[in-house]
């Protein structure tokens, strides 16, 4: 029987994956942005193996089965805590292959995105990028020794961006200009026994465990959809695991495929001013393009950003051109770097400028027949973790933080995938993601991601295409109106202007950068 299974927040989607990982009988091919073999296990089948993910691990290379996984690695100066993060998990695969006595059977990568940042760009960011080495060179030289030779161990790609001089200390390498990497490989996805797909935009690790209750600190919510499904994809997925690192390394060219769908960059021939990488494949964007154009009722979208103008004039067009479509854009109240950190970065409101002048479109086109929602809980926040800026708070509730990517078009077709509605998902890093056409499969996935920010019980007219937009504005405006205790639901109206409060137009960079 076909398996087909959506997965909402990691409380379902953490014990799926395990079981899946303990049901495996010869081989695992995953890609990950993020997997840290320390996180909890959840499942109480995979907890009689063990209290971690590194446990599992080593139980599944006990019993024979071949694991190939990658896992992102990131420019070590631009993004330090990923890279070693990244370096952490590598190391713990390779430990739990060693307490296996299987370390034949493990095949892990660290797997950067190899496009680098022509010369052209990096003279004129030439006193930012001094600036996070002079930073870094602090860090470690503020470090004790024996500490300092752990955190080097620990960020293999730190040393050669840095000079070491007497005493082990360190400072800026001047020149020649260390390379940047601005892309990375971001999707998220495990083929078992190449019968079985898991695939979405979980990454994996505490940070982004969540329950569909969201009843946590706002800083401690992340709402996630993932999908266990077989058929078509699974073949597709297998080749793409296989593949992606030549196919971004320029070594062979991408197949085509008709239900997985792909994100993939490569590096730019050689040039003086490229930014970032070739796109090579836009299969994500294509698809929300072919799709809307069919779509003649209702869209839903749910997304960590909404930042692609490109897209957003596209379906802007489609509203002016059909009359009775509407749509349904659900967002996190406020970005992750803005609402859980205390300095606003400028990447970050670069973002909030390209999501605000998004969404602004998409208000003028669509007019009433377009709503665009956040999420909350349904208590008053305490105030003990909030920030100056107050955005980790929306009318005075903690926010639900939003990562899921899903698009749905009527009961015709989905996607669910890796990619947020943003330039860089859509042309530059790599993502993966399926497209569902099977109507059944469909209106149980909307059904599913929809009913999820309702009251429980709510009614046909939340569903119906031609009454859905009004009534949800009509709850999320009723959820404004009362004390958060006082809510039903999670979903209140998406504040525009507190994004272009904190927004900032940064010429030169190229929207894809955020």
């Amino acid at each position: 029987m076909p398996v087909f299974e959506t997965l909402l927040t990691a409380a379902e989607g953490f014990p799926a994956l395990e079981r899946e990982f303990l049901a495996a009988q010869k081989e695992i091919w995953a890609s990950f942005r993020i997997f840290d073999p320390e996180t909890r296990l959840r499942s109480p089948e995979a907890r009689r193996v063990g209290e971690r993910w590194s446990d599992l691990v080593a139980h599944t290379l006990r019993r024979g089965v071949a694991i190939n996984i990658a896992i992102s690695d990131f420019d070590p100066i631009a993004m330090p805590r990923l890279h070693r993060a990244t370096w952490r998990s590598v190391r713990g695969f390779a430990a739990a292959a060693e307490i296996a006595e299987a370390p034949a059977r493990l095949r892990v990568v660290a797997a950067m995105h190899p496009a680098s940042t022509a010369l052209g760009p990096r003279l004129c960011f030439w006193p930012l990028i001094l600036l996070r080495e002079l930073r870094l060179a602090g860090w470690l030289n503020r470090l004790a020794p024996e500490i300092r030779a752990t955190a080097l161990r620990e960020m293999p790609g730190l040393p050669s961006r840095l000079v070491a001089g007497a005493g082990g200390r360190f400072r800026p390498r001047f020149w020649p200009l260390p390379r940047v990497y601005p892309a990375t490989h971001h999707q998220k996805l495990a083929v078992f026994d190449r019968q079985r797909l898991y695939i979405g935009g979980l990454d994996l690790d505490e940070r982004r465990f969540d329950t569909p209750l969201h009843d946590r600190d706002a800083e401690e919510t992340w709402h996630d959809v993932q999908l266990l499904l077989s058929g078509s994809a699974v073949a597709e997925a297998q080749h793409h695991l296989e593949t992606f690192i030549d196919v971004t390394a320029g070594r062979m060219a991408p197949q085509r495929h008709r239900h997985l769908l792909r994100t993939l960059s490569r590096p730019h021939p050689r040039g003086f001013l490229p930014f970032g990488p070739a796109p090579l494949v836009q299969e994500i964007a294509d698809a929300h393009e072919h799709m809307a154009r069919k779509a003649r009722r209702m869209i839903y979208l749910e997304t960590q950003y909404f930042r692609d103008l490109k897209l957003a004039r596209y379906f802007a067009r489609l509203a002016e051109e059909k009359p009775d479509l509407t749509m349904i854009l659900i967002l996190p109240g406020a970005p992750e770097e803005i609402a859980f950190e205390r300095r606003i970065s400028l990447d970050a409101r670069f973002g909030e400028f390209l999501q605000a002048r998004a969404v602004r479109i998409l208000q003028r086109a669509f007019r009433s027949r377009l709503f665009v929602g956040a999420a909350a809980q349904p208590r008053a926040a305490d105030g003990r973790h909030g920030h100056s800026h107050g955005r980790d708070k929306l009318n005075g509730a903690p926010i639900v933080y939003i990562h899921a990517k899903v698009s749905v078009f009527d009961d015709n077709a989905a996607i669910v995938s890796s990619a947020n509605l943003n330039g860089r998902s859509l042309r530059w890093d790599t993502e993966a993601g399926v497209a569902l056409t099977d109507r059944a499969q469909v209106r149980a996935l909307r059904r599913r991601v929809m009913a999820h920010w309702l009251p429980s019980g709510s009614g046909s007219a939340f569903f119906d295409p031609a009454r859905a937009v009004a009534t949800w504005r009509a709850q999320a405006l009723a959820n404004m109106r009362v004390r958060p205790e006082d809510r039903r639901g999670f979903v209140l109206p998406y504040d525009v202007t507190a994004a272009e409060r904190d927004a900032k137009e940064i010429p030169l960079i190229p929207p894809e950068v955020v």
